[in-house]
């Protein structure tokens, strides 16, 4: 029994290195552990000091925008040397609106190339933005771009405008004496007050204000101002008066055929590009 137990000493005392093999692993494991947390740890600082992409117009100037489109407003902070084009980009992002559907007003059109430094726009101001989505641009059953093709096929058929009858009647009557100063060959922004001191076909006085952030034009004469939605003129044609080549005779066509045209005389040239941008838009041709 003493052997016995003496042999069972020794089997304990032969196991009690065995048993500490175990608690030495487990001691080697519980070191690779600790150096796996350090070195996650590290991971994790390092991961929190990379850039996520923001960081470059983080420290630009910024300004805050409020973004206005069919109804719906939205803030946007953007950098403020970021140009018109950036601009409809983040504004797509917004309303799902793609840049070539939109027409961006901001006292007048909105330049593509310029900066938003440039255009002098500050903090809280409004940037209106009237356009279609393609699916309501290919509801439309006539085309505005049909239209004004087929007008244009139809004034190369005739004589120039000016020298018509019904035309030359109010031509004849001169130039009004408080027209609007005119710029021959210039091409400039619509102005901020109304374009005033022109001619209807009637011969009455008539001006016309640029009703952006509700996207109408207004026609005001003497006995009323019509209030136009933008998106219901036609078409727009204009072409110099001769003889004065620095103003134009011009027509809006509020209706599907030509009998629908409303004349106005003597509009300085350096606006009608203008004119025919805010009321068309580009995006109109798409």
């Amino acid at each position: 029994m003493a052997t016995q137990d003496g042999e069972e000493v020794i089997m304990e005392t032969e196991a009690q290195p065995k048993e500490a093999e175990p608690l030495s692993e487990d001691g080697q494991k519980g070191d690779a552990e600790t150096s796996t947390h350090t070195d996650a740890g590290n991971a994790t600082t390092q991961d929190s000091s990379i850039s996520n992409g923001d960081d470059a117009d983080d420290k630009q100037e910024q300004v805050d925008l409020k973004i206005i489109w069919n109804k719906n407003k939205y803030d946007l902070k953007i950098p403020i040397d970021s140009t018109g084009a950036k601009l409809k980009e983040r504004i797509h992002s917004l309303t799902g609106l793609p840049p070539a559907m939109q027409k961006v007003m901001y006292k007048g059109l909105l330049s593509e190339d310029k900066t938003l430094r440039d255009i002098k726009i500050t903090n809280g101001a409004k940037i209106m933005v009237v356009g279609s989505t393609i699916n309501d641009v290919l509801a439309v059953n006539t085309p505005k771009e049909v239209i004004q093709q087929e007008v244009k096929a139809e004034e190369n058929k005739k004589e120039p405008l000016c020298r018509q009858k019904q035309h030359r009647k109010v031509l004849d009557k001169g130039k009004p004496d408080d027209v609007m100063l005119a710029i021959k060959g210039a091409k400039e922004r619509l102005p901020t007050v109304p374009l005033s001191g022109m001619y209807n076909k009637s011969g009455g006085k008539v001006r016309l204000t640029f009703k952006l952030e509700q996207d109408q034009l207004w026609i005001g004469t003497k006995e009323r101002t019509e209030k136009v939605p933008m998106g219901s003129i036609k078409n727009v044609v204009s072409e110099p008066i001769e003889g004065h080549e620095d103003y134009h005779m011009m027509a809006f066509q509020l209706g599907p055929t030509e009998a629908s045209q409303y004349w106005v005389y003597w509009v300085p040239a350096q606006f009608v590009d203008a004119i025919k941008d805010t009321v068309l838009g580009k995006w109109q041709y798409f």
